[in-house]
C-alpha cells in the first residue's frame, strides 16, 4: 500500500514520508546504450525513477513486461521522499540530463509539470495502446496541457485517491447510530452538513474521549477535494480567498473543532497513529490507499471493528502519474512502456496486489476490482465502493501551487482552530496571510 504522506495538507505529511517505504537516495542513472545480452539478442535498458515505494515493482510489472519483452531490460531508481525527488526532476529536465527514461509525478506536482515543462515531455496521448476513453475524465485532464502550452496529455495516470469514509462500528453501536455500511453512508449522502449533523449526534451519546473525527483539516481536505473549483480557476488565477466552495470548506470543517467533534489530532503524526490502536475517533476520511495504513496502525485488534461507507459527495486524494522525457535516450520504447504500465489492466493488478486504486475506469469492470473486498474491513466492497466515488469526482482546475495554499489552509489555519481554539476568522485570516506570502502577493 503507498501512503504517501504528502499527498495531504497537513503539516508532517506534506513533508513527506509515511511511504511503505524503499529507495535508493540517488539520481536515476543515464539510459544505457543496447547491447548484446547472453544470446546475442540486442536488448535496450529503460530506466524508471519513482519517490517512495511506487508499487510499480513491487506488483511484478516490471518482470512482467520484461518476459513479454525480451529485448528489454527495465531498472528502477527510487528517491524515499517526494520533496527530494521533485525538486531535481525540475532540475534534471531544465539541464535536459540525468533523466530516467520514465519519470513519476505526484499530483501535487502535475499542474506545474503541465504549465511550465510540457514541451519537454512526449505527447503520451499518442502513444500506441493509449486509449483516452478508459481513463477517468477528471485524471485525464490532469496531465494535458492547456491548448495555449500545446494541448499535450504529457502525464499518464497510475493511481487516485477516491475518498470514502472509515468507520468505528463499535463506537457507532455505543453512541446509538446504525453500523450496517448502507445505512451509515444514508446519515450524510449528498451532503457534508449531514457529516456534522451526524457527529453532533454521536457526540450527545459517545462516551470521553472518543471523538467524531480525528482531525478538522482532515474533514477540510475531503470537502474541498469533492469541489469543482478550488484554489484556481480556468484560466489560471488564484481564487481561493473569493471562491465560496473554499471557505466553505473552511468554515464546515472548523465546526467540527468548534462543536467539540476532532480529536485534535495531526495526521500522519504518532499521535495520530496512536488514535486508531486506542479508538480515540469514530471516522475519518478515507481514500482507498489508506485502508492499508489503517490495517496496520489499528492492528490485529481493529479487524471487523473498522468499515467503509460512501463519503457525503465523491472527492479524491492524492495519486500519480508517468511522464516521458523528451531528452532520454529511448523515448520511443519508453513511451510504449509507460503506456502499458498504466494501461487498464496493469492497473488493475497493482491494485489487486498493492491497493493502489486505478486511475483507468475500464479498469473497474475487471474481476480484481469489481469483486474486491476487504476482509479487515467486514469484507467492505471496496471496488464497488471507491469505483463509483472516482466515477462522480469531478473535473478540477489544478494550479502550480496547489500544495503551497492546500498546505497553509491546513497548518497555519485550520490547526490553529482545531489545537489552539482560535476563532474560525482568524484561523483563516493566518491562513491568507501565510499564502499571500508564500505566494509573493
Amino acid at each position: 500500500m503507498r501512503a504517501r504522506r504528502n499527498l495531504v495538507p497537513t503539516a508532517g505529511l506534506l513533508g513527506a514520508a509515511v511511504l511503505l517505504l524503499a529507495g535508493c537516495a540517488q539520481d536515476p542513472a543515464e539510459s544505457p546504450e543496447k547491447g548484446a545480452p547472453a544470446g546475442g539478442k540486442a536488448q535496450t535498458t529503460l530506466t524508471v525513477g519513482v519517490f517512495g515505494a511506487f508499487g510499480l515493482q513491487e506488483a511484478g510489472l516490471y518482470d512482467e513486461y520484461m518476459a513479454q519483452n525480451p529485448e528489454v531490460r527495465i531498472e528502477q531508481t527510487s528517491i524515499e521522499r517526494n520533496e527530494n525527488y521533485y525538486p531535481q526532476l525540475l532540475t534534471h529536465l531544465g539541464t535536459g540530463s540525468g533523466l530516467a527514461d520514465i519519470q513519476a509525478v505526484e499530483v501535487n506536482n502535475i499542474a506545474e509539470i503541465t504549465a511550465t515543462q510540457a514541451g519537454k515531455l512526449v505527447d503520451l496521448g499518442k502513444a500506441p495502446g493509449v486509449d483516452k476513453a478508459a481513463y477517468l475524465p477528471w485524471k485525464w485532464a490532469q496531465g494535458t496541457a492547456s491548448t495555449a502550452k500545446g494541448g499535450a496529455t504529457v502525464g499518464l495516470g497510475t493511481d487516485i485517491g477516491p475518498q470514502g469514509i472509515c468507520y468505528r462500528k463499535d463506537l457507532f453501536e455505543a453512541a446509538g447510530l446504525p453500523t450496517d455500511r448502507a445505512a451509515v453512508g444514508a446519515l450524510w449522502a449528498g451532503d457534508w452538513n449531514k457529516y456534522l449533523e451526524a457527529g453532533k449526534a454521536y457526540k450527545a451519546k459517545a462516551g470521553e474521549g472518543k471523538a467524531f473525527v480525528d482531525s478538522a483539516s482532515g474533514v477540510m481536505a475531503a470537502v474541498t477535494g469533492s469541489s469543482a473549483q478550488r484554489f484556481y480557476d480556468e484560466q489560471g488565477k488564484v481564487v481561493y480567498k473569493t471562491n465560496p466552495a473554499v471557505r466553505g470548506a473552511f468554515d464546515l470543517a472548523a465546526s467540527f473543532a468548534t462543536e467539540g467533534l476532532s480529536a485534535k489530532l495531526q495526521q500522519f503524526t504518532p499521535t495520530w497513529d496512536q488514535g486508531f490502536a486506542n479508538g480515540a475517533f469514530a471516522t475519518v476520511s478515507c481514500p482507498a490507499w489508506m485502508l492499508g495504513y489503517i490495517q496496520d496502525k489499528a492492528g490485529p485488534a481493529g479487524k471487523d471493528k473498522w468499515d467503509v461507507a460512501p463519503a457525503p459527495k465523491p472527492s479524491n486524494w492524492g495519486g500519480s502519474f508517468l511522464v516521458v522525457p523528451k531528452a532520454g535516450k529511448h523515448a520511443e520504447e519508453a513511451a510504449k512502456l509507460a503506456a502499458w504500465l498504466t494501461a487498464p489492466a496493469q492497473q488493475a493488478k497493482l491494485f489487486e496486489k498493492r491497493g493502489s486504486f486505478p486511475s483507468a475506469s475500464a479498469a473497474y469492470k475487471l474481476p480484481a476490482v469489481s469483486g474486491a473486498k476487504h476482509d479487515y474491513f467486514g469484507g467492505a466492497p471496496i471496488g464497488e465502493i471507491f469505483s463509483k466515488a472516482a466515477e462522480g469526482v469531478p473535473v478540477t482546475a489544478v494550479g502550480p501551487k496547489d500544495l503551497v495554499i492546500a498546505q497553509n489552509l491546513a497548518d497555519i489555519g485550520m490547526l490553529q482552530v482545531d489545537q489552539k481554539g482560535r476563532s474560525p476568522q482568524e484561523g483563516w485570516d493566518a491562513a491568507v496571510k501565510a499564502i499571500d506570502n508564500a505566494l509573493d502577493q
